[in-house]
């Protein structure tokens, strides 16, 4: 396969720019940012041509590697992921994950290990989870030159301590607590802002307050941006969260056309004279 069918610009064409974080940043209030994950070469290559970013989740974990959560990536993975997406991509501004227990211990740790997957993999940015408690190390980052997203609400990597996926919010006596991580995580310096799985005026109220953009996930259309998990909305996860809009049926297409190379692999149907060298 070509350089340029892997996202390379044919000879003499104009390069294409990528989407830049200042770019993501101007476009609160004004344009919704598409954003989808993504975490192989081939799917990031379509993506690229839409979303304005796209995220190298820790997903990975469970929807490429087929663990029960997130917590078991490892900062390898989300390179060698990373990289992949990025050799797909020519347009779209590429977030990486920092996984479960690359970042918590310190500022410096965190630093350490954000620089690396910018270093190694050639993304625009990374994003971390938690709020106020984050703050510092976000503060840490940006100073030193490391784009940073954050990500409050429904934080996965901190399940075992919520107890369970739950969605935000529900109460609206927590709304103080999570307008609050909004605030510090702006103030820190993060670019945008991921809030998942909060309740509609809640997204609301901190999307109309935030200086920078909110990008939902199960957080209403009230968000400056949206982002859902690829293999959700093209119909390969059985059973999806409520938040998703299942746009495809690819789980069904791809089962149907296994079923039927076993099938006509079994009657020796296949390879037939259109698939043999002579």
């Amino acid at each position: 396969m070509s350089s340029q069918s892997q996202g390379g610009a044919a000879a003499g064409a104009t390069p294409v720019r990528r989407i830049t974080v200042p770019q993501i940043i101007a476009r609160k209030g004004k344009e919704p940012i598409v954003s989808l994950t993504s975490y192989h070469a081939h799917t990031a290559q379509i993506v690229d041509k839409y979303a304005d970013f796209i995220l190298v989740g820790d997903s990975l974990g469970m929807v490429v590697h087929g663990m029960e959560s997130t917590l078991g990536v490892t900062l390898d993975m989300m390179i060698t992921h990373g990289k992949a997406v990025m050799r797909g991509t020519r347009r779209a501004l590429v977030v990486v994950d920092m996984p479960f227990g690359s970042y918590e211990e310190s500022p410096a740790v965190a630093f350490r290990n954000a620089a690396r997957v910018i270093r190694e993999t050639g993304c625009g940015a990374v994003k971390l989870e938690g709020g106020a408690r984050m703050a510092e190390t976000i503060r840490y980052l940006t100073e030193r030159g490391i784009p940073v997203m954050g990500h409050i609400g429904l934080t996965p990597q901190s399940t075992n301590v919520m107890g369970g996926f739950k969605t935000q919010g529900r109460d609206e006596d927590t709304w103080p607590a999570h307008e609050a991580d909004a605030r510090a995580v702006a103030e820190a310096g993060a670019f945008s802002i991921v809030l998942e799985g909060m309740v509609e005026p809640l997204a609301a109220r901190i999307t109309r307050d935030c200086p920078i953009p909110t990008i939902g996930i199960g957080a209403s259309v009230e968000c400056d941006g949206q982002i859902l998990v690829l293999e959700d909305m093209l119909g390969l996860n059985p059973k999806p969260p409520k938040f998703v809009k299942v746009y495809g049926t690819l789980g069904d297409m791809i089962d149907q056309a296994v079923g039927a190379y076993a099938e006509e692999v079994r009657a020796r149907s296949f390879p037939s004279e259109d698939e043999v060298y002579r």
